[in-house]
């Protein structure tokens, strides 16, 4: 028989279950949206305008869906706040806080953002995940960081994953969303590189007979890194506009912390992704040695080196906003990163608007053969897929309704076409609907500058020599190890085979660290898709 203490400590026991339970079912139903009377009709028209003078002018229609305008404002989400961190603005981080604004407008509840600049967001956000303190509810950060951030993250549920706008994300960007079989980042963005050019300049009969007498040879949109560099090179700090400034040949991102490791990425594809040399590009899958200091990538250091002649002042320390005004602004010739620069100069009130071109990544004229540890002398194109923003919700958040609601409406359909037209945003097309070039006629694009752009894009989903991302645990550090390698031999502190030795040795220390066998099982996902297995 058991004691009365004993007895006493079950009924304790089980009161106390009782309230925790009951607790827990009132939290439960307090983070649950209450239902309210819409707030737009469906189809209503879409504006940014009421949120500032900054904003174009263009309407969409709201489409109908359990993401749009007129379901999101049937929810009432008064009493609750939904804390969200996210990328500096203006990229990533302005349409944070616009759609935090608009969520709040039409649901009535709270919404912080954190915004944070790019060297300090990996930690702000991994810190707290992997203390098990819900700090943040939605988290914005760039892709490839899902080998750290996943085991802490809310797979996103079938309700949403059914939606309309989320079947029509590209086969490649459900990709970036899924580790281990879920889906457990929510498509935002979709990025990759790209050559831009301006038009008005390389089509332009004059230019066009000068550049032939100096070298020879017919100036057109560069097809490989070495013409890329003569182009650059002859129209450099040259007046291009008749306004009296300098022009410049070439604006990329080469500020260390500020993802110059993927423009050096970008020049490297062609030199090392072999079509006929399978097991990875990074690494060696099998015994997953360093290839980051082998002779393709010495040959795309040594090119960007060389290309620092090209530059516009403070060029060798330009960020991605750096770049996104100086080829969207008209100072450069090229470009060819993300799609912000391109769409910046696609802005109504950009003065070289419908003056550019969309293009592939400049190719080579051979590719490294690890394998044979020779080059192979045929001319290659290898797009590289940088994966780009994403978002996701935290698995211990309380708020997770609220959260993916939140995220639904910021990709929904109406606010994706308009998040697209503004460069500034980092928002770059995802979804099949965004590869047609009728909607970016619609926005005063002309025909030609649409179907480039449609092209070049839509033709990176169909190659089977892609570049993808490292998506390992571990990442940023591999990154920023890389970064340090460009950075000191742009700076002259030590040769391209120096700096990348050191990379590689860097390299090898850090896997050592996070453990081979965890980071090569990661890596085996980038290789299958680079390998197209």
């Amino acid at each position: 028989m058991r004691s009365r203490p004993y007895r006493a400590l079950v009924a304790v026991a089980a009161v106390a279950a009782l309230t925790a339970t009951a607790c827990t079912a009132q939290s439960e139903a307090q983070h649950k949206p209450k239902d309210k009377a819409g707030l737009f009709k469906p189809g209503s028209e879409i504006s940014y305008k009421k949120y500032g003078k900054d904003y174009p002018a263009t309407k969409v229609k709201d489409v109908p869906g359990p993401c749009s305008y007129d379901s999101i404002s049937r929810k009432d989400y008064s009493g609750q706040t939904l804390k969200i961190i996210s990328h500096a603005v203006p990229v990533i981080g302005e349409p944070t806080q616009l759609h935090a604004k608009q969520f709040e407008d039409i649901t009535g509840g709270k919404v912080e953002v954190v915004n944070v600049p790019f060297g300090e967001l990996h930690q702000k956000i991994l810190t707290p995940l992997q203390a098990g303190q819900p700090a943040y509810d939605v988290m914005f950060y760039p892709s490839l960081w899902i080998g750290d951030i996943a085991p802490y993250l809310a797979p996103v549920p079938k309700t949403y994953l059914d939606s309309p706008g989320m079947k029509d994300v590209t086969p490649a960007y459900m990709d970036v969303a899924t580790w281990n079989g879920k889906v457990v980042q929510y498509p935002v963005d979709g990025d990759r590189h790209y050559l831009k050019v301006r038009t008005d300049v390389l089509e332009d009969p004059e230019r066009q007979a000068q550049y032939r007498k100096a070298t020879g040879k017919d100036l057109q949109v560069p097809r490989t890194w070495a013409e890329y560099q003569e182009i650059a090179e002859f129209f450099g700090d040259k007046d291009l506009d008749g306004d009296g400034k300098a022009n410049y040949g070439s604006a990329e991102v080469t500020k260390r912390d500020d993802l110059t490791f993927s423009a050096f990425i970008s020049r490297a594809a062609p030199y090392v992704k072999n079509p006929d040399v399978k097991g990875g590009v990074f690494f060696d899958v099998k015994t997953m040695t360093p290839l980051i200091n082998t002779p393709g990538f010495v040959r795309a250091l040594d090119d960007m080196v060389k290309a620092k002649s090209t530059w516009a002042p403070g060029g060798a320390n330009f960020g991605l906003g750096d770049e996104i005004f100086s080829f969207g602004g008209g100072q450069t010739l090229m470009s060819y990163s993300w799609d912000d620069a391109f769409i910046q100069a696609q802005q109504p009130d950009s003065r070289i608007r419908n003056k550019v071109q969309a293009a592939p990544l400049p190719g080579s004229a051979e590719v490294y053969n690890r394998t044979t540890k020779s080059w192979d002398r045929k001319a290659n194109q290898a797009p590289y897929f940088t994966w780009g923003w994403t978002s996701a919700v935290a698995k211990a958040s309380r708020h997770q309704q609220m959260a993916f609601d939140y995220l639904c409406f910021f990709s929904n359909e109406a606010n994706a076409a308009l998040d697209l037209t503004i460069g500034r945003f980092g928002v770059n097309p995802y979804r099949y609907a965004h590869f047609d070039p009728a909607f970016w006629e619609q926005q005063g694009w002309e025909k030609d500058v649409a179907e480039s752009y449609v092209r070049t894009l839509a033709g990176m989903e169909k190659s089977t020599n892609r570049v993808f991302d490292l998506r390992v645990p571990g990442v940023n550090q591999y990154m920023s190890a890389l970064a340090n390698g460009v950075a000191a031999a742009l700076a002259g502190q030590s040769s391209p085979q120096q700096a990348l030795d050191g990379v590689a040795e860097e390299w090898s220390k850090i896997t050592d660290q996070i453990g081979k066998d965890k980071v090569q099982r990661a890596y085996r996902d980038v290789v299958a898709l680079e390998d197209n297995s």
